[in-house]
């Protein structure tokens, strides 16, 4: 009976990672690029402290996907391990996608603590939401967190199952271990980026309702409601997302239940679903975007055929005007 426990976890592990984490790596990198070229495409948000911070937010969220969810696919989909065939693959990949992480998530607590400054109304605190403070807190926190991620560099390595023989990317370090487990995985990934943009979330909503009564500009009312909206929605759905992971990981570190097969077995599942959803926080940005906004949506297909689309067609008709086909 426990073995068969066992085996459907693991085949439910196996389904899970290949028909939903292909899908999830496939729309991010796309939904992730296409972010990136709407809000650097149009004024609007190359001059907006927010939309600054969403698009770094997206750039490292392509990279988290290209090197942490593909390998992981490829690890526990099709039982191709890639950081067991080279050991400095090994040493960075667990370094730089703990770094995506830290980023991506420090750009989303910036973006929502920039919507609650944004949407007060006191003028001192909206003078703190400009263009220059969030280059300075992006280059900022993105030289931190490389900083830090120095010690995931030197803390992984490969080395031999004593058991099986195989080789392993594991930690060598095993205080390090142990601060992984609690600090690291917990604060830094859990509970502080969910503690920070739920607070500071609900405080940017109590300020939007209050907008319509305040004699705002309304291409700035407009914006500050629409990025306000996309952060929110993204704040509410990383609660969810975010969540199971965190408590799976405090789960984890008692060691007593992880002793019994078939609970290890359960919760080893239980982890690899939680880390698709983890993954899908990084996948969706763009489509929550293009489902709660509509102007959004308008902003994209300006972008992709009015600007894009007409300067590829007119580049096309110069070639052909030039060098003209026989």
């Amino acid at each position: 009976m426990s073995s068969s426990i066992v085996s459907l976890a693991n085949m439910i592990s196996h389904q899970i990672t290949i028909y939903l984490g292909i899908p999830i790596f496939l729309l991010g990198v796309v939904g992730g690029i296409l972010n990136v070229i709407v809000f650097l495409s149009l004024k609007t948000f190359r001059q907006n402290s927010c939309a600054l911070y969403l698009t770094v937010m997206s750039l490292v969220s392509v990279g988290y996907l290209i090197t942490g969810l593909l390998t992981f696919i490829m690890m526990y989909g099709f039982g191709d391990d890639w950081t067991t065939q080279s050991k400095s693959y090994c040493i960075f990949r667990e370094g730089f996608v703990h770094i995506c992480m830290l980023i991506a998530f420090t750009c989303l607590c910036l973006a929502t603590i920039d919507q609650y400054l944004a949407t007060c109304s006191s003028v001192r605190w909206q003078q703190l939401c400009n263009i220059k403070v969030a280059r300075y807190l992006c280059c900022l926190f993105t030289i931190l967190w490389f900083l830090y991620g120095i010690v995931f560099f030197k803390s992984y390595d490969l080395v031999s199952n004593p058991s099986t023989g195989e080789l392993d990317c594991t930690v060598i370090n095993s205080r390090f271990q142990e601060y992984f487990q609690t600090v690291h995985v917990l604060i830094l990934l859990g509970v502080l980026p969910i503690s920070i943009t739920v607070i500071f979330g609900s405080l940017a909503y109590r300020n939007v309702q209050q907008l319509a009564y305040r004699a705002v500009p309304l291409v700035r009312r407009e914006l500050d409601k629409q990025l306000t909206v996309i952060v929110l929605t993204q704040v509410v759905y990383n609660f969810f997302a975010i969540s199971p992971y965190t408590i799976i990981n405090a789960i984890i570190l008692d060691s007593n239940m992880m002793a019994d097969p078939v609970k290890n077995a359960v919760i080893s599942c239980a982890r690899i679903v939680s880390i698709i959803f983890l993954y899908s926080c990084f996948a969706c940005p763009f489509y929550i975007y293009i489902c709660v906004s509509e102007r959004f949506r308008q902003q994209l297909i300006y972008v992709l055929f009015k600007i894009y689309f007409k300067r590829w067609h007119r580049r096309n008709v110069i070639i052909d005007v030039v060098v003209p086909l026989n």
